[in-house]
């Protein structure tokens, strides 16, 4: 059997869970006997996919495809060209454009991460097409892939896809001991916050919960890693807060995030939805507290091994970081509880389940 990744989050991101995502399931492939798989790009800047010989990773596709809009629009021809070769058993793309639709002759397995489009509509663009063109995937799919149950619910919730379509197949990570890399002048106490801050991602309120617990702590720090230098709009709000001076983004390796978790009083994630929420099983991994909202899926997928709060009281989330802070047993007890839970989620597990998804469409 043959399965054909696309080209999309492989041409969009660097760095990014989606693209870590499909570059698990894709590595992993190529360990068995009765299954290949190929990724339809032809240049790619990916860091999970850094081994996949792609016909112009080199110096010519370095000069010819250096933007990453002539990247994108390349890897997209190449990808309908494959896909109009019909050499493949399965079709998975890694986001929702359909621009395949049209040629597509083989089975098609779409992973939904979330319905935040769909449940959140307020957060997002009224032009944004992504709501559309994800319908006329889970129209077509023959099988979907949602990476909890929470998810598979808002798909019901939200469509009129079929149940019997789909499959629940949690993520899975790595449960090797993780490499660590150093970080220049990383603070001693600090609470960290991972990833994008758009609006539901809830990082305005932990910023004033911050500030509240930092009175208390005069050395505590908040340190953001990922999501981008922090620019205008951040840095005001930072500073109406007095805690710019007290705030550092950091722009990470994943080893340098291993690093990160590690030494983290906690990790807080204080999202107002997720579809499963990867930090959580990275931060367990990195022996992390984590502190989380109440909200979607993350009771679902941490269970007791996390401290939560109200997802949008500001006075929770200050009484649980404070608690967290001060109690060091807990903080012990909840790094143990966290090493059990990780267990649930070998990335073996979801490879596996995902193969015999395939093959049952194949």
């Amino acid at each position: 059997m043959k399965v054909l990744f696309d080209h999309q989050m492989f041409s969009q991101q660097r760095y990014g869970g989606i693209s870590r995502y499909f570059a698990n399931i894709y590595n992993s492939i190529q360990n068995t006997t009765d299954i290949q798989a190929s990724i339809s790009v032809l240049h790619s800047k990916n860091y999970y996919i850094k081994d996949f010989d792609a016909i112009l990773n080199n110096w010519i596709g370095n000069v010819l495809l250096a933007k990453k809009s002539r990247s994108n629009k390349w890897n997209k021809q190449y990808s309908k060209y494959l896909i109009g070769k019909n050499n493949f058993d399965v079709f998975h793309p890694t986001y929702f454009n359909p621009y395949f639709l049209k040629r597509l002759k083989k089975p098609l397995v779409v992973t939904v991460h979330d319905m935040i489009y769909e449940a959140m509509p307020e957060y997002f663009p009224s032009n944004d097409p992504l709501p559309y063109h994800k319908r006329l995937l889970m129209d077509r799919a023959d099988k979907i892939i949602a990476i909890s149950e929470i998810t598979k619910a808002d798909i019901l919730k939200y469509s009129n896809v079929n149940e019997d379509k789909i499959e629940v197949i949690y993520h899975g990570i790595d449960l090797s001991t993780p490499n660590h890399q150093n970080v220049a002048n990383l603070p001693k106490n600090y609470i960290l916050f991972v990833g994008d801050r758009e609006k539901y991602k809830n990082f305005h309120l932990l910023a004033e919960a911050f500030k509240i617990v930092s009175l208390k702590y005069d050395d505590l720090k908040f340190v953001l890693a990922g999501g981008g230098p922090i620019t205008y709009g951040d840095s005001e709000f930072l500073r109406r807060h007095n805690i710019l001076d007290k705030t550092i983004q950091l722009s990470a390796s994943d080893e340098q995030l291993n690093t990160l978790y590690k030494n983290a009083i906690c990790f807080v994630y204080p999202s107002l939805y997720e579809g499963f929420g990867l930090p959580i099983l990275e931060a367990f991994k990195n022996n992390c507290p984590v502190l989380l909202s109440n909200c979607s899926c993350f009771e679902e997928i941490a269970g007791d091994a996390a401290q939560y709060f109200e997802g949008q009281s500001l006075e929770a989330l200050v009484s649980k970081l404070t608690y967290i802070i001060e109690n060091e047993s807990t903080r012990k007890e909840m790094i143990n509880l966290g090493d059990k839970k990780l267990l649930e989620y070998p990335i073996e597990k979801c490879v596996e389940q995902t193969i015999e998804l395939y093959k049952t469409v194949s």
